[in-house]
């Protein structure tokens, strides 16, 4: 399997592609506008075929680069039917499996964040988007956001993987690249240690966090799959 974890320093943004190497086909996980000539670059330097360009959610911090993907190249853009990107090629709902050669990526519904938040599972890795963090979560205070729903979908669809599976994120603000299941379970500030659903509700609601610095931007282009809409 091709693996690379791209970031995208602005937002601590990270992207995932990856491809079967037997078939040259591919998908990119949270692709960023702005790094468009890296990913063709990086595509055509590795000889594979863009396919899907799979969201974890609709984002506030960053403008997707799935539409401009899709007009140069013919992927497919994947958002859970919940996300509000009616723009999307597939609107996919948990449990949904997605085949890329031989790569294979389970839908799992981790909403909480966002509604239309998912966590895209294989069989060694989980790319947990904005649900999961390493040592932390998603914010809870905006765009749909419920700390019992995150609570409930990090403990009962992340937490329950293999503890050896590996967690990469959708973001790190910290130089943080890679963490486990059995890592976040035992020492994440937010849900780990055995923290109740009371107690992380409670930890969220005292976060008192910033209005999100592109939100105004990003969610109304994302919403339409990162083209600017006249």
């Amino acid at each position: 399997m091709f693996f690379r974890q791209l970031f995208e320093p602005e937002t601590s943004t990270y992207s995932y592609l990856l491809g079967c190497e037997r078939t040259q086909r591919a998908v990119l996980i949270d692709p960023v506008a702005s790094e468009i000539d890296d990913y063709l670059e990086l595509l055509q330097a590795a000889n594979l075929r863009l396919i899907y360009t799979l969201e974890t959610h609709v984002h506030a911090d960053h403008i997707t680069g799935s539409g401009l993907l899709r007009e140069k190249l013919g992927s497919k853009s994947v958002v859970h039917r919940d996300g509000g990107a009616m723009c999307a090629d597939l609107l996919v709902t948990g449990g949904v499996l997605l085949q890329v050669g031989d790569l294979e990526f389970e839908v799992r519904h981790t909403s909480g964040h966002t509604s239309g938040c998912v966590s895209y599972v294989m069989s060694d890795r989980v790319f947990t988007g904005d649900a999961l963090l390493i040592g932390g979560s998603g914010r809870t205070d905006f765009q749909q956001g419920d700390a019992g729903q995150l609570y409930d979908s990090i403990t009962g669809k992340l937490f329950t993987l293999p503890a050896d599976t590996l967690v990469y994120p959708g973001h790190d603000y910290n130089g943080n690249t890679v963490s486990t299941i059995k890592q976040e379970i035992a020492k994440n500030p937010r849900l780990g240690g055995g923290k109740t659903r009371d107690e992380f509700i409670a930890i969220m609601q005292e976060l008192k966090l910033a209005y999100p610095k592109f939100i105004d931007k990003a969610l109304p282009a994302n919403q339409s799959c990162g083209l600017v809409v006249e």
